[in-house]
């Protein structure tokens, strides 16, 4: 699993003119990418990962503070474009496979404690933040 994380100064996602999702204020905004091989196991270690990473201000964690996290499925996290114009998306799960294990990283999140904002599986989805810093790194497990 793959996960782009932003620390933000609030975040909404937004479908058919729907705000889906939002957080207020401090928190992060976590984009979360699906291989082939990934598990249920590797989505509970992505979840206690975020939970833990010390990314908000004073070096401080979701866990720490209680700061929210809007998490938003993201399969063009395993595209390609090293070859050609236009990205391939081989290494992306089909979302049959992808969907439950996003859905078990929000799970695991919230029974770490965490309050977490969700976008829509498979939607148009339209992501605003406010990027905090900027400050954004990539997690992987």
């Amino acid at each position: 699993m793959r996960a782009v994380v932003q620390r933000v100064d609030g975040a909404r996602v937004v479908v058919d003119g729907e705000t889906v999702g939002e957080i207020v204020g401090e928190g992060l905004c976590v984009l979360v990418g699906v291989t082939h091989d990934d598990t249920a196991e590797k989505a509970a270690q992505l979840a206690r990962k975020l939970w833990s990473v010390r990314i908000l201000s004073g070096e401080k964690s979701c866990s720490d503070t209680g700061a929210p996290l809007l998490v938003i499925s993201q399969f063009t996290l395993y595209g390609d474009a090293r070859k050609g114009r236009r990205p391939t998306w081989n290494a992306a799960a089909p979302g049959p496979v992808a969907e439950p294990l996003v859905d078990e990283v929000v799970g695991q999140l919230r029974a770490l404690g965490a309050q977490v904002e969700t976008g829509r599986f498979g939607a148009d989805m339209k992501v605003s933040l406010t990027n905090d810093g900027p400050f954004t790194v990539l997690v992987e497990v």
